[in-house]
């Protein structure tokens, strides 16, 4: 039986495939903040569906929040600066996205302690320690009724 080896040449790969299976394992490195903002429902304010930013905020939206949150939407944090922070956790539970503490939160202005980080241009949030729940303080309702009438479907002629 013949064996035969390619010396450096295997090492070489097998140290680079060895690099490569590390580089998933660094996580990036996050910020400890305390942030104020709204909780948004990420699927409406970033796709338009429901509308531009003024209109899926605050309590014109909220009961479409509720909706998406509890239906597994990923939840964000509206900073009082214009930033949307995924939250990737929200305080204690396991689960930020229809979870019963994202479901009570939805639309209020909260302010909110934890671990930002920033990776390929989005911003995310695992927020440990909610310090203040404000309410809904957006009253955009007041502005787009409760639902947007925009946001209505036109009837078919």
């Amino acid at each position: 039986m013949t064996v035969t080896t390619y010396g450096g040449s295997i090492r070489a790969l097998l140290t680079g495939f060895t690099g490569l299976l590390a580089a998933p394992a660094l996580a990036a490195e996050g910020e400890r903040i305390t942030v104020t903002g709204e909780m948004i429902d990420t699927w409406c304010y970033y796709s338009g569906v429901m509308g531009g930013p003024d209109a899926v905020v605050g309590s014109a939206h909220h009961t479409c929040a509720l909706w998406c949150a509890a239906d597994g939407i990923p939840i964000g944090l509206l900073t009082e600066d214009g930033t949307v922070c995924m939250v990737l956790k929200l305080g204690p539970q396991d689960n930020a996205t229809g979870g019963d503490t994202a479901l009570t939160l939805a639309s209020h202005t909260i302010t909110a302690d934890g671990m930002a980080y920033e990776r390929d241009g989005i911003n995310y949030i695992v927020v440990e320690t909610i310090l203040e729940d404000k309410g809904i303080e957006n009253h955009t309702h007041e502005d787009y009724d409760v639902v947007p009438p925009f946001a209505i479907p036109e009837p078919k002629e």
